[in-house]
């Protein structure tokens, strides 16, 4: 992909759409999320904070010195603060039990723990709350890859810390208080036995090829809904080959395979999920 990068101008607006289109094709190139035309104010609203790190005072300015490829860590920057990575914890908390249920299953099928692979984890929230669920109930604790394309994100999620305002955000106090301490008044630190349940990887999941296979439960929730269907088919290839026989995928809400994969159908097994499809 050619991104037309424009050139700094002191009459430029804040900025202009140009330079928007270029910062969205940036983002779309390193990871294959789009932004829409009619959300590019999001990319204004998300840079600020590196335009005050970096002392300037205009997005152009910003794009310019990407385009330049001087600091090659500036454009990772870029792509990570545009990136979605919207989460909580118990997002959603009746899938998050079910699929819980499903792990546990699929372990006394199996007579081994379960494999789960949460893709797009941004900042870990997820496969902590899936982790918490697992230590709760006293059985052996089943292995969780938790992958995501951000470095950013997968640097935070490795290191287990919230601050007040992100472990609030759908964690029941007593959760909080058996699963989290607080060293100090900025942040709350996951728990050890959470955290060595769970292994943290970058990952493209357009890009990168999938882990290596055999995951009894895969959760790729809210990530399709910004790729193009080309790239939707793709990753749902991947997905579906990532699968252990009688594994589930699970989407977001908002989501289907329907019309874009046929190597997945929905499961009869378990509603909103989804299963391969038997060659």
């Amino acid at each position: 992909m050619t991104m037309a990068w424009p050139a700094p101008s002191a009459a430029d607006s804040p900025m202009t759409a140009s330079c928007a289109a270029a910062l969205a094709a940036l983002l779309e190139e390193r990871t294959g999320q789009r932004i829409a035309e009619n959300r590019s104010w999001r990319i204004d609203a998300a840079l600020r904070p590196l335009l005050a790190a970096r002392s300037l005072d205009r997005v152009t300015q910003l794009a310019a010195l990407v385009r330049t490829g001087g600091d090659p860590l500036l454009a990772d920057q870029v792509v990570d603060l545009l990136l979605n990575q919207e989460t909580s914890f118990f997002r959603d908390v009746g899938v998050i039990e079910a699929t819980a249920e499903l792990a546990r299953a699929a372990e006394a099928a199996n007579g081994a723990p379960a494999r789960i692979w949460c893709a797009a984890c941004a900042t870990g929230q997820e496969p902590l709350s899936l982790a918490m669920l697992f230590a709760e109930d006293g059985a052996p604790l089943p292995s969780i890859l938790a992958t995501d394309v951000s470095a950013a994100a997968i640097g935070r999620a490795r290191r287990g810390a919230y601050n007040q305002f992100e472990i609030q955000r759908g964690l029941p106090i007593r959760r909080m208080l058996r699963w989290f301490t607080s060293p100090d008044e900025q942040q709350w630190v996951a728990s050890p036995k959470l955290m060595e349940t769970i292994s943290f990887r970058r990952h493209n999941l357009v890009a990168d090829p999938a882990p290596v296979g055999g995951f009894d439960l895969i959760l790729c929730r809210n990530v399709l809904f910004y790729l193009v269907p080309a790239l939707r088919e793709q990753v749902l290839d991947r997905l579906a080959g990532a699968l252990a026989p009688g594994g589930l995928l699970l989407l977001g809400a908002g989501e289907t395979v329907i019309g874009l994969s046929d190597r997945l159908r929905p499961s009869p097994r378990a509603r909103g999920f989804y299963e391969a499809v038997p060659a």
